[in-house]
């Protein structure tokens, strides 16, 4: 079966220019990521995918956006079977609030939260390493606040939706939603 993977929780490319690179034939089923992220970039790609899938009579799935980092970072050391090795990806919900996921290896242990600096430190358990997709924004201060633990930037791509999809296809759901942890914020 061929499978689309969209992932656009960072925003980017904002023109739609992104859609017009896509290997549409034959697509049987799209992956999207959900979130949390731009609200622009999110409405967009599920907007995409369901259009083309009404059209095309394909299946639409979503799985977070964090769960790409989780399989980005974790094969990008090696660690892709471990169940043991702890990440938070902590992304910027702005209004001093901050979007946390927490991953046991390819596993999201909770739904994806939000905290405010001060609560950041206590809601993540002190063996697991801190990634961010908001690098630019809060970088600085995960570094401040973890140290060696803050493992930098990195942003969800399709190719980590795809590796996560397939090694846990149980958090593939229907009918994708945006995760949206506050309303919409104009920059």
């Amino acid at each position: 079966m061929k499978t689309m993977y969209i992932e656009r929780s960072t925003g980017g490319v904002r023109d739609g220019d992104w859609v017009e690179g896509l290997d549409l034939d034959g697509v049987e089923r799209i992956v999207v990521g959900t979130g949390p992220g731009s609200f622009a970039g999110i409405r967009s790609a599920i907007a995409f995918a369901t259009g083309y899938s009404l059209g095309k009579k394909c299946e639409v799935l979503g799985l977070p956006s964090p769960c790409a980092v989780a399989a980005q970072f974790f094969s990008q050391r090696g660690d892709m079977g471990s169940s043991s090795a702890g990440l938070a990806v902590v992304g910027d919900a702005r209004r001093g609030k901050f979007w946390i996921a927490l991953f046991k290896g390819l596993e999201l242990v909770c739904e994806v939260f939000q905290t405010d600096a001060e609560g950041l430190e206590s809601a993540i358990p002190a063996d697991f390493a801190v990634v961010t997709p908001d690098a630019q924004r809060i970088g600085n201060l995960l570094s401040e606040k973890f140290g060696g633990r803050y493992a930098g930037g990195m942003a969800p791509n399709e190719k980590g939706l795809r590796i996560f999809a397939e090694a846990n296809p149980a958090m593939l759901v229907p009918e994708p939603l945006p995760i949206y942890l506050n309303p919409a914020v104009r920059d």
